[in-house]
């Protein structure tokens, strides 16, 4: 089952900066393991010293009446628009019941300011199967002040009812740009912390395309993207819908730890508006294996999208676009950051 918000990221994954920074009980399994990136790993019959080892966070048993939580600071903040809370392998041990509420708190506070932050409820206390994905949508998709007023989301605190494990936390929404950052250092229009996606690709046979516009280097070739070996005589190609409409100056296409299985070569094209011409923003060129190239390249005029091009196939870590918004896309970046501030938060950064 697929639901509306699974192609939002998911702003609370350690790739994405996220961490776990406080728990109540985490006896037999660890706290971090709820956002790991990749899919719940299970072992049978593999004992440690606190019992059957699971890739999840799980509680002892309680024997009085409460509640088990964890903390988790998002790695971008957002509007959440939907949650999974995960209990694969879980069986005989997950919880009946959970709840999320979420905060936003400006700058990096530490975890009394967290803890006594004002909460608000993301997902009411609500049943939960074990063995499987807990999904709740949580608010509009809808993508107008109207609908993110107040809405910007920090941390958010899972309960479960009483004790129990969840493999994983899941916190899909849409990123909130602070406009400071836009005006304080160059700009990636297309990377996923500043709003960039991904919205098709040719061909991910081995890795995501999202991986290209995630934050940082990449440490494997596992964290880029990679394509299967084109026997068609074609090339393989990703579309990214940018954070925000602007003028593209410098272009990286980064092959870090593609060894042999790099491009022999790649493009850029990008797209004037949502329904425009694509025009070239970098010729066909050649690119190296385990090579970071970096193109200035002229402006193409105001971009809202780029197609990378790879030929013939192959594999990528990274994809950086730098620039600038153009004058009415930084003017929505910032009504839409005004809008999702909480009063309280809007008062202090005032």
């Amino acid at each position: 089952m697929t639901d509306p918000f699974d192609t939002l990221p998911d702003l609370a994954s350690k790739p994405l900066g996220g961490s776990v920074p406080w728990a109540n009980d985490e006896l037999f399994a660890s706290r971090d393991n709820l956002i790991n990136a990749h899919a719940p790993e299970f072992t049978p019959a593999t004992f440690g010293t606190r019992g059957q080892v699971y890739d999840g966070w799980e509680t002892r048993r309680r024997r009085e009446d409460g509640f088990d939580e964890a903390i988790v600071r998002l790695g971008v903040p957002g509007i959440v628009h939907g949650v999974d809370i995960d209990t694969t392998h879980f069986v005989g041990n997950f919880p009946p019941e959970a709840s999320l509420q979420g905060c936003a708190l400006p700058g990096y506070p530490n975890l009394d300011v967290v803890r006594g932050a004002q909460w608000r409820e993301l997902v009411p206390r609500s049943p939960l199967t074990g063995n499987s994905h807990n999904r709740f949508p949580v608010g509009d998709l809808a993508d107008d002040d109207d609908a993110i007023a107040g809405a910007l989301v920090t941390h958010v605190r899972l309960r479960i009812y009483p004790d129990g494990g969840v493999s994983r936390l899941r916190v899909h929404g849409s990123p909130v740009l602070d406009p400071r950052i836009v005006d304080a250092s160059p700009f990636d229009l297309a990377a996923l912390e500043h709003g960039g996606l991904v919205t098709a690709s040719s061909n991910a046979f081995y890795s995501s395309a999202t991986n290209l516009i995630m934050p940082g280097p990449a440490r494997t070739m596992g964290e880029g993207w990679e394509t299967s070996r084109r026997r068609d005589g074609g090339h393989d190609w990703v579309e990214f819908e940018l954070a925000a409409t602007g003028h593209v100056r410098l272009i990286e296409l980064d092959t870090s730890h593609f060894v042999g299985n790099a491009p022999g070569s790649c493009s850029i094209e990008g797209r004037l508006g949502p329904t425009g011409d694509w025009v070239t923003v970098l010729e066909r060129s050649p690119v190296q294996p385990d090579t970071r190239h970096r193109f200035p390249v002229a402006d193409a005029g105001p971009l809202t999208h780029l197609r990378m091009n790879a030929f013939p196939d192959g594999g990528l870590a990274r994809l950086r676009a730098y620039g600038v918004p153009t004058a009415e896309a930084r003017e929505a970046i910032g009504r839409r950051f005004a809008a999702a501030l909480p009063l309280a938060m809007a008062a202090e950064l005032r």
